[in-house]
């Protein structure tokens, strides 16, 4: 069992930055495989970025490449996105999840991943 709990939205002018947490409680973080998915407003959820257990491999969808990044902290058992150039398209619920870490996992898949936190606002103003 891993419980998650994100933070660090907010409102935020097009071209400016934020940095989201996500904490991790409850099982070993480091055999866990991370990720960002979002959610706007009558959308469907979808894929923003991804760590895989050990940190060294990150992935990304194309419309946040550049913009970005993903990174974990194991000994803290947090992971972080940070954002900069934020577009208003990039409005959405900014979701941690986690998978426990196979060799078959696909990122950008949210079916695989086991836990989720509750969310964290994202808006961004034109």
């Amino acid at each position: 069992q891993v419980q998650l709990v994100e933070s660090g939205g907010g409102l935020v002018q097009a071209g400016g930055s934020l940095r989201l947490s996500c904490a991790a409680s409850g099982s070993t973080f480091n055999a866990y495989a991370m990720a960002w998915f979002r959610q706007a407003p009558g959308k469907e959820r979808e894929f923003a970025a991804a760590i895989n257990w050990s940190g060294d491999r990150t992935y990304y969808a194309d419309s946040v490449k550049g913009r970005f990044t993903i990174s974990r902290d194991n000994g803290k058992n947090t992971v972080n996105l940070q954002m900069i150039s934020l577009k208003p398209e990039d409005t959405a619920v900014y979701y941690c999840a986690a998978t426990y870490y196979s060799t078959n996992w696909h990122p950008e898949r949210s079916h695989e991943y086991d836990y989720w936190g509750q969310g964290t606002q994202v808006t961004v103003s034109s």
